[in-house]
């Protein structure tokens, strides 16, 4: 144990995920149990920068390991990003006696942690992002509960699409990254997935749901990745355009993906992730994002984290075509 570390700040930052709430849970009753005081920061980095931050006792995090989004509420910080918004952010850790710090969130925020760590505070990250997008860990916090919410929305969307004989466009989040999308095409039954890692036309799109409509199939499924390079409202009307055999409609799922109750494995995994945090500062780790590989928890350099980009597997992809068959 290293005893240099009295007061652990805890913070979310970016985009919110389900199950950062059974994180920060973790975090802060692992690090009360080894007799650290414990600061929740409020707003992300923003809140950082103004001071705002307060003590978590047990109680505190009481209650919250069912609850979707953070308690602590996040905000991206433009002028954390500067130089002269850092050295802010580190004179208020100073000023508060915070020894060590842990971040939950996204890329961006696992950037944060190295610019921190550059300016010598002693700092953990923790994957916080439902797109999955983050190089170092199989999952991050948040991604199964939002494959669960995907997959409710598209079996409701079958009915009355199969009701209709339509074609559904599904858009899912996924800037970068079209894991949500492949994995929502395999679980889901979708008869074309489009991501941003495989160059697809409109033309592709018509003729593999003109085949469906051909081969007898009452509806079809289309899950379009918010990252790919077709925007699709304009695949929705090409296809109405080109006469498929089916009308089109567009269901835009957007942030309803990022809400909910977090699923068993996302409190788990969480409650994992926040405790192995809490073990890595107090053994002197920094500058590392604790991650899932297999079934361990391991602390990944996040110089290898931000310096390289996670795609969607593709053999999932290809799994999908072959099963829209």
């Amino acid at each position: 144990m290293n005893s240099k570390i009295k007061r652990i700040g805890v913070l979310t930052s970016g985009g919110d995920a389900p199950g950062m709430n059974p994180c920060i849970r973790a975090v802060a009753r692992t690090a009360l149990f080894n007799g650290c005081q414990v600061y929740g920061i409020r707003n992300g980095l923003e809140g950082l920068l103004r001071g705002n931050l307060g003590p978590l006792e047990p109680r505190d995090v009481g209650g919250i390991i069912q609850r979707g989004g953070t308690m602590l509420g996040t905000a991206r910080s433009e002028e954390f990003r500067t130089e002269a918004g850092q050295a802010t952010a580190v004179r208020v850790l100073t000023e508060n006696a915070i020894d060590g710090l842990i971040v939950i969130g996204g890329d961006g925020s696992m950037r944060a942690c190295r610019a921190l760590d550059a300016r010598g505070v002693q700092v953990i990250g923790i994957p916080g992002s439902i797109d999955n997008d983050m190089w170092g860990t199989n999952m991050a916090i948040g991604v199964d509960t939002a494959l669960n919410t995907l997959c409710d929305a598209i079996d409701k969307l079958r009915d009355t699409a199969s009701s209709h004989r339509r074609a559904f466009l599904i858009e899912t989040m996924g800037r970068n990254c079209g894991y949500l999308a492949v994995m929502a095409g395999v679980i889901g039954g979708a008869e074309v997935v489009v991501i941003p890692e495989v160059q697809t036309t409109i033309a592709e799109v018509a003729a593999a749901v003109e085949s469906a409509h051909q081969r007898g199939k009452t509806h079809s499924i289309i899950i379009v990745s918010e990252g790919a390079g077709i925007h699709t409202q304009e695949l929705a009307a090409a296809l109405d355009r080109l006469d498929v055999g089916f009308s089109t409609r567009v269901t835009i799922l957007g942030h309803i993906q990022r809400g909910g109750r977090p699923s068993a494995f996302d409190r788990l995994l969480a409650t994992r992730l926040g405790v192995k945090a809490v073990d890595a500062l107090l053994a002197g780790q920094t500058d590392v994002m604790m991650g899932l590989r297999g079934r361990d928890i391991e602390a990944i350099p996040l110089g290898d984290v931000v310096s390289k980009q996670r795609e969607a597997n593709l053999e999932y992809y290809e799994m999908a075509k072959m099963l829209a068959f």
